[in-house]
């Protein structure tokens, strides 16, 4: 009970919440890590999933493209990142590990928004083009909206591991968000151990709050959406006389 007695005192000490190294300090810097990583992978992966679903094409590209990047370790990239940014004069707080975060976050938003767009039920999609619908509009107002569920769970998944593995930027800079409590606890030894624990407690936390936010979206938004629409075959009927 020892070190659990310590979390708890250094969670609860007050010194730990104020400053540039406080908790707060170090939630700011965690988000903002992972903003940015999640803003340019769902910049990267999901125009190019909606259009290949949409054209029901690049299937070996995709598989290719996401195999490999589930294959690169993000420590890897990490220190692969460091190193240019290092000899290009860049800055190693930030842009290393958005790299890595990056590359992590692309596989799950591609695989499922393509793997959505793609098993979208093709009767929809012909009454859709029967009744005139652009291909345009055929996926922004039909195969998107009915593939949403999929998709946002490919994008709560990217979100879940981007903010888990944001840790690993303390290793290279001052920086990482509640990894440096982390990183510097372990170093410290044996008194650095609730530093460990109290670091591991608010990064377990950060994630089931947005876990929780993912699930109150899927919960009150998708579906209330898509029951609006009535039954699947008059998805075609809304959007096309809207």
């Amino acid at each position: 009970m020892g070190i659990l007695s310590d979390g708890i005192e250094w969670l609860t000490d007050p010194a730990n919440w104020e400053g540039t190294n406080g908790i707060p300090a170090r939630l700011l810097e965690h988000l903002q890590i992972s903003i940015v990583s999640m803003a340019i992978a769902l910049a990267i992966a999901l125009p190019m999933a909606l259009v290949l679903g949409h054209l029901h094409k690049g299937e070996f590209f995709v598989n290719a493209a996401v195999n490999i990047g589930r294959a690169i370790p993000s420590f890897g990239i990490v220190i692969f990142a460091g190193l240019l940014f290092l000899e290009w004069g860049i800055s190693l707080k930030f842009w290393p590990v958005v790299a890595a975060l990056v590359l992590l976050a692309i596989p799950p938003i591609f695989t499922n928004t393509y793997t959505a767009i793609t098993t979208v039920d093709p009767e929809l999609v012909e009454a859709a083009r029967g009744v005139g619908m652009p291909e345009r509009r055929v996926l922004l107002s039909l195969e998107l909206p009915v593939s949403a569920p999929v998709t946002l769970a490919g994008i709560k998944i990217a979100t879940v591991q981007v903010v888990s593995t944001a840790t690993i930027g303390a290793i290279l800079s001052s920086g990482g968000g509640f990894g440096r409590y982390i990183v510097d606890g372990f170093g410290q030894g044996p008194p650095g151990h609730a530093k460990v624990l109290g670091g591991a407690v608010l990064l377990a936390g950060l994630v089931l709050v947005i876990e929780s936010i993912f699930a109150l979206a899927e919960r009150r938004l998708l579906p209330e959406g898509i029951r609006r629409l009535g039954r699947a075959t008059d998805v075609v009927d809304a959007i096309g006389h809207g």
